[in-house]
């Protein structure tokens, strides 16, 4: 699905400053990050089409993506695009923290908030939440079947995605999504660059404790694959 783009209002305006065009570019592209057009984990329209609805210069778009770079509320992946990570410049503070902790931090930073999202999960799950939890299991072994690390782990987070939605906790779901670059490192350093069998971890048990509403089950499965050696 082609991601919607900004309006293109800003075409109509006067001359204006290079910088007071930068400025009026990133409140543009927050717009829709705020209003959920753009959701957590999306990719943004490209470079051309937002110089295009904004009715600036590429130059200007540039250097608006790169402030909201710098803010961690947008990631650029080279070679597939760029992403919203983030809501706020507070997430985006607390996923540049995350960018400087050590592995064994992350970790017990992802623990504290999958098992708690397993957990709730298991009681709060709708159908919908289910059916969405068992597409993106499927997805999730599928990547892994390409043998491709890249694939794997956008799938991983999307699966992780899923149980914190289900969780229906919006804080917990966009702190857990502040600090996405993290959770990425420690899920590709897990399987390592190759994806052997022996590095797969099944979260089919997972997503059957929070089918069968049992939430202690939820929380051991979560815990289970985030131990520390």
């Amino acid at each position: 699905m082609t991601p919607p783009v900004p309006s293109p209002a800003a075409a109509a305006r006067p001359a204006r400053s290079r910088q007071t065009l930068v400025r009026q570019a990133i409140e543009s592209l927050r717009e829709p990050i705020a209003a959920g057009d753009w959701p957590l984990g999306s990719r943004i329209p490209t470079e051309p089409k937002l110089a295009e609805a904004l009715g600036v210069g590429r130059n200007t778009v540039r250097e608006a993506v790169r402030a909201l770079v710098h803010a961690g509320i947008l990631e650029c992946r080279q070679g597939s695009g760029t992403y919203v990570v983030s809501t706020d410049e507070l997430a985006g503070a607390v996923a540049r923290r995350c960018a400087t902790a050590e592995w064994r931090e992350t970790v017990e930073v992802r623990r504290a908030f999958e098992v708690e999202a397993a957990r709730l999960a298991a009681q709060r799950r709708t159908p919908a939440d289910i059916a969405a939890l068992d597409r993106a299991l499927a997805d999730r072994e599928a990547a892994w079947r390409t043998g491709d690390l890249t694939p794997f782990v956008e799938a991983d987070m999307a699966l992780h995605r899923a149980i914190l939605a289900a969780a229906h906790n919006v804080m917990l779901a966009e702190l857990y999504d502040s600090i996405g670059a993290a959770m990425r490192t420690t899920v590709a350093e897990a399987v390592g660059p190759q994806l052997h069998p022996d590095r797969h971890v099944d979260h089919a048990r997972l997503v059957e404790a929070i089918r069968d509403g049992d939430p202690d089950r939820a929380a051991r499965e979560a815990a289970a694959y985030l131990t520390i050696d």
